[in-house]
């Protein structure tokens, strides 16, 4: 390679490296960091800097590390816990008012500020920290409505409210047949949970 494109090279994997300590997503900050550290590999290594080389194949360990570790988290019920909220308690309306902006984004229509009777609210846990927070609302007739299904950007990549699904005993306890979500939802992990897209949203109907 002629020493201008190993210059290129090492100019594009700074920079790589830098947009990923820019990322809010764990997950992609992992990939891009380990995509960042193999090309560093590369360049130092042709340029013949071998403490850059173990530095950053090290970097680049940590990183396989860690995505897999998150991979294999990302269905583990024992990973994650669902919390069931009064939709006025106060912790609640913390978590929106720091989130409302994001939320907005996703779920112009949600109004925190109209949770009362009726509706049920679920804050999805890992460890000590909120990932996620599933809002619903008894439509009558035995359907949840679902007016909520926000993740953090953190965990974006993943989908946590997926475990608010899978406990199905949460929804039969209330006399809840069928859940339905917001109109316009873009997300295939429904699918995946059983859920069927009826027009602009998807509908799971519990035994």
């Amino acid at each position: 390679m002629s020493s201008w494109s190993i210059q290129a090279l090492g100019w594009a994997g700074s920079a790589l490296l830098i947009f990923s300590l820019l990322q809010q997503r764990v997950l992609r900050f992992r990939l891009l960091n380990l995509t960042a550290s193999c090309t560093l590999i590369v360049f130092n290594a042709m340029l013949h800097v071998w403490p850059m080389v173990g530095m950053n194949t090290v970097t680049a360990g940590i990183n396989i590390w860690m995505i897999t570790k998150l991979l294999r988290e990302r269905g583990d019920e024992s990973v994650y816990e669902v919390v069931a909220v009064g939709a006025d308690e106060s912790y609640l309306q913390h978590f929106l008012k720091v989130q409302g902006a994001d939320i907005r984004r996703f779920f112009p229509q949600f109004d925190a500020g109209a949770l009362g009777s009726g509706r049920s609210a679920y804050l999805v846990e890992r460890g000590n920290e909120t990932v996620g927070v599933v809002v619903v609302r008894d439509a009558g007739d035995g359907v949840a409505q679902v007016e909520l299904d926000y993740v953090t950007p953190r965990f974006r990549d993943f989908s946590p409210g997926e475990f608010v699904y899978r406990s199905s005993g949460l929804f039969r306890g209330k006399g809840i047949r069928q859940i339905v979500t917001p109109p316009g939802m873009v997300n295939p992990y429904y699918a995946r949970l059983g859920f069927r897209e009826e027009g602009d949203h998807w509908v799971a109907d519990l035994a």
